[in-house]
């Protein structure tokens, strides 16, 4: 397989699980939301406060629609699934795999959604995040990796390959 594209929610892990998929792997490894940054120059919760929310979705969806990698482990952005254009070009690099972590524990690990460049409206809160996106994770997905609570980043990285 070519590339694999890991989708979830912000805090599942997706960039410390792709680092380490990639050194078992041999591949190289993508995190978008650092391309994003480098494309506009400032960190992602910047973006947010001074373009809005909707320039970075834009943004965001002009880098996943022309992504180009092989042989890549590719982490994207959680807000990633909200652009079809993305998705489809995404699904045509590999395969997509959604890290499925519990909400309690998203809940644990994101403890600083206003500042951690996490893209939402701003009278949202993470449940009402993960409510609008994890039937899209689910939609895009050719493979999902459950986290069962207590699971280590290793656990993770482990079933993922299992899987594969």
């Amino acid at each position: 397989m070519s590339n694999i594209i890991l989708i979830g929610m912000p805090g599942s892990g997706k960039s410390t699980v792709g680092v380490l998929l990639a050194k078992a792997l041999g591949y190289s490894f993508e995190d978008v939301d650092l391309v994003i940054s480098r494309r506009a120059g400032k960190p992602l919760q910047k973006i947010l406060d001074e373009d809005g929310l909707d320039s970075f979705l834009t943004l965001e969806e002009a880098v996943g629609s022309t992504l180009a990698a092989d042989h890549t482990v590719i982490a994207t952005g959680g807000s990633m699934v909200l652009s079809e254009a993305a998705m489809a070009h995404l699904q045509t690099m590999g395969m997509v795999v959604y890290i499925d972590v519990p909400f309690a524990e998203i809940e644990l690990r994101v403890t600083n959604i206003r500042t951690r460049g996490i893209a939402f409206h701003k009278n949202e809160t993470l449940a009402d995040v993960y409510r609008e996106r994890q039937p899209l994770y689910e939609r895009y997905a050719a493979m999902t990796v459950k986290v069962k609570p207590g699971d280590t980043i290793e656990d993770t990285v482990d079933n993922l390959i299992e899987q594969l």
